[in-house]
């Protein structure tokens, strides 16, 4: 649900998806409902379609932050992402649900790595991913697979490319707002100048997830 579902390495779009973990479904800490993994209208209510859209942008508040360290201040900042996926399974709780994360992106970004003059470009490039969220509330982005991200960065020579990986990225559900929280995701520089820094941790909270086939219902994971 991407970036769930979601979204991205150090410049990362990454993407996440989204993209696109906790509780019993979005709900840290409580114990699973009846009923399926997503559910619509509260914990253990109606399940979510298989082929229903789910989107999230940031919560309210919120940015994303890739950093050069974990917990660092040096990075990038992005003001505004979101990302939407698509339902691919949803069995009965406790289980585990599956998503494909078809979009993960990102805008108002700024830069204040040495050498760089800001952010031209965060790219998730190997959509769709496979996402999956468990009834504890952990969501994978990448899952069985890797995230792969590519972020433009403008400096005082022309622009730089550099590429990020990562064979997947965590996040954490929670029912109380229907949110999910990634916290310093580690993606390894896969390739590009000395410009670009060896690591990058992706840091950002999407929230409320909604189901917009469904009206724009809050997801809940049980």
């Amino acid at each position: 649900m991407g970036v769930r579902r979601t979204v991205l390495t150090a410049g990362c779009s990454t993407a996440i998806t989204a993209l696109l973990a906790a509780g019993p479904a979005f709900a840290t800490g409580a114990g699973p409902a009846a009923g399926n993994v997503l559910t619509l209208g509260g914990a253990g209510g109606s399940a979510v379609a298989v082929g229903d859209t789910l989107t999230s942008s940031l919560s309210p508040g919120s940015t994303v932050a890739i950093r050069t360290t974990s917990g660092g201040s040096t990075g990038i900042t992005c003001t505004t992402s979101s990302f939407t996926a698509t339902v691919t399974a949803n069995p009965t709780a406790p289980g585990t649900a599956t998503e494909s994360l078809t979009a993960h992106t990102f805008g108002g970004c700024t830069s204040n790595i040495v050498g760089t003059t800001g952010v031209q470009s965060i790219t998730v490039d190997n959509l769709p991913a496979n996402t999956t969220v468990s009834s504890s509330g952990a969501l994978v982005v990448g899952a069985g697979g890797s995230v792969r991200t590519t972020v433009k960065l403008n400096t005082i020579l022309g622009v730089t490319t550099c590429t990020y990986s990562s064979t997947g990225i965590n996040g954490t559900t929670s029912n109380t707002d229907n949110s999910i929280t990634f916290a310093n995701q580690l993606f390894s520089k896969a390739s590009g100048p000395i410009t670009c820094p060896s690591t990058s941790y992706f840091s950002a909270k999407y929230g409320p997830v909604k189901d917009t086939t469904q009206s724009g219902s809050p997801v809940f994971v049980n």
